[in-house]
């Protein structure tokens, strides 16, 4: 099963179940998958269950929706300083190469970059024995809830930005339950947009390069994950494919299994605080910028893998600067 989050025509917002690719079934009771996963949670049921009890007895057109650019991500929060945006690198199998190559340095006395060492790490120890820790990924904060841009809509660069361009990756959903347990609500296509020439000039520089807009969706995949997920990626410009790009996800193409990366994302404290959403990348070994591609204004991302249903496409917009002026009081 899928969910989709829309606004209908007067502003309201709405969950609905994905009954094909033209149609929308919205459920009655709840408005938002937040609302959905907390009745799933209180009733001591799953996702796909809360929502089949919750089926409405309209349709909606699901192309109509989208081309009146009213759907939103799959996961949304009333207060977006709760909803927390993270991820992982270094975790897929392919994704060694493009950033040992971005963060090589001629004068390295070692032969090893710490990506490749980071990379080496993972495979000989990211997919322990259940019960067990395994090693620790790669981690980073990308932002809160407000980073997150519609489906269809522009992903915005900062004007200081030296690149902008997609990862396309999938990211797991998670609410924090009464008791502050995490409670994943199934996984989203996405494209963890980030700026790559900023990485490259010195890989401390990482944090920077993420705190950038992402978008994900449209649909929230429900249940488990498959184990090998395979997927497009293509950059338009003036409407015509100037690159396009297969990728894998899933455990079988990863080094870490997906235990391990929620483990060493929610082992903190300050990831389990009752009531917050968290939306988590988990990496990518396919980015246009290793291909030499440089993206400019109006150009257009879309990401797509069948499990996920409808593509997720979102445009590149650079912003205006904005003066920063701080105040002593």
């Amino acid at each position: 099963m899928r969910l989709v989050q829309y606004k209908d025509t007067s502003g309201a917002q709405h969950v609905a179940v994905v009954e094909d690719a033209k149609t929308l079934i919205p459920l009655k009771g709840v408005a938002t998958t937040r609302e959905l996963a907390s009745a799933a949670i209180a009733e001591g049921t799953t996702m796909i269950a809360a929502a089949k009890a919750r089926l409405g007895d309209t349709r909606v057109d699901y192309d109509e929706v989208a081309k009146s650019g009213r759907l939103l991500p799959p996961i949304t929060h009333a207060d977006p300083a709760h909803f927390l945006v993270t991820g992982t690198g270094l975790t897929h199998l392919g994704s060694a190469s493009a950033r040992a190559n971005m963060h090589k340095a001629d004068n390295k006395a070692a032969d090893e970059t710490d990506s490749m060492k980071m990379f080496r790490m993972g495979v000989e120890g990211g997919k322990p024995k259940a019960g067990e820790q395994g090693v620790q990924p790669e981690w980073f904060y990308k932002g809160d809830g407000s980073v997150v841009a519609n489906p269809g809509a522009d992903i915005p660069s900062p004007s200081f930005a030296l690149d902008g361009s997609e990862e396309p990756e999938i990211a797991a959903i998670y609410v924090i339950d009464p008791e502050g347990n995490p409670v994943r609500i199934g996984f989203a296509i996405g494209n963890e947009f980030s700026d790559h020439v900023m990485e490259r000039q010195n890989y401390l520089y990482l944090a920077h390069s993420k705190l950038r807009a992402c978008a994900m969706g449209p649909e929230l995949l429900l249940g488990d994950l498959p184990s090998h997920v395979e997927g497009t990626s293509r950059l338009y410009r003036d409407g015509k494919v100037i690159w396009e790009k297969p990728f894998l996800s899933g455990e079988d193409n990863m080094s870490h299994s997906l235990a391990n990366l929620e483990y060493h994302h929610f082992k903190y404290d300050l990831f389990c605080r009752p009531g917050d959403v968290h939306a988590h990348f988990f990496g990518t070994a396919t980015l246009s910028f290793a291909d030499g591609i440089k993206t400019q204004d109006g150009d257009e991302f879309e990401i797509e893998a069948a499990p996920f249903g409808r593509a997720l496409r979102n445009r590149l917009k650079t912003q205006a600067e904005r003066k920063v002026t701080i105040r002593s009081i």
